[in-house]
């Protein structure tokens, strides 16, 4: 195996296929968060309106979406877009053709619906003495939105939003079965390429720990600032 190990990462390819695996995974993970988090908070904020003409529809968007399978959604979505009538003779077809949008669509959306139930959740939990305490200085439903219970949901979801982040990072390993080649994809190449399925994807296992420890000490951080005033003195 020692022989099989050095072999396989003394050779320039393996560590170039791997740093192009890693830039496409963070770009997926980076962009499906992005999009997705914009998505979520007018979303969020609909999804706790007492209106079901208002809530109704974003519930089944996120039940839809969180009750099924992340690699269903992206092959429906993947697979679905060649299906839609003329689309392969307009401009739209520059984009989707290449497998990279799809799959963004897909994490975005998905994430999106899981970042929605987050920041709701959040916002329901708001204090009411917060909101009483914002209507009798005299601030409308807009302010006291901006000023008062989004931010304060924002505090108290950076736990629960951690997990969506590095449940995005693992979810991107998926990414290679639309041909993108990702962190995994990347893993899969170089199996091919020297047959050593262990040493291909354990390395590729440990990248994903230490992303995921970033992960980790970041979020700590954030929590230590935004969330220091609920720490016991």
């Amino acid at each position: 195996m020692i022989e099989s190990i050095v072999e396989i990462f003394s050779n320039p390819y393996t560590w170039t296929h791997y740093g192009e695996g890693l830039v496409k995974t963070i770009q997926l993970v980076l962009l499906s968060l992005l999009i997705g988090g914009l998505l979520a908070v007018p979303l969020a904020i609909m999804r706790t309106s007492s209106n079901k003409f208002i809530n109704g529809p974003v519930w089944l968007f996120t039940y839809v979406f969180r009750g099924t399978p992340l690699l269903i959604q992206l092959y429906m979505i993947y697979y679905g877009v060649t299906l839609i009538e003329g689309i392969q003779e307009s401009f739209w077809w520059e984009i989707f053709k290449r497998a990279f949008y799809p799959c963004l669509i897909a994490f975005a959306l998905n994430s999106a619906a899981y970042t929605t139930e987050i920041f709701r959740g959040a916002i329901m939990a708001t204090p009411r003495g917060e909101i009483e305490a914002a209507k009798a200085y005299g601030m409308g439903w807009g302010k006291r939105m901006r000023r008062i219970i989004l931010p304060s949901a924002f505090r108290r979801a950076i736990p629960a939003y951690s997990n969506e982040v590095i449940f995005m990072l693992h979810a991107t390993a998926i990414a290679s079965t639309v041909t993108i080649i990702d962190l995994t994809g990347a893993a899969r190449d170089i199996y091919a390429r020297y047959y050593a399925p262990f040493e291909a994807f354990i390395f590729v296992a440990l990248i994903y720990l230490v992303l995921t420890f970033c992960i980790l000490a970041v979020f700590k951080q954030m929590e230590k600032r935004l969330l220091g005033h609920l720490q016991e003195r």
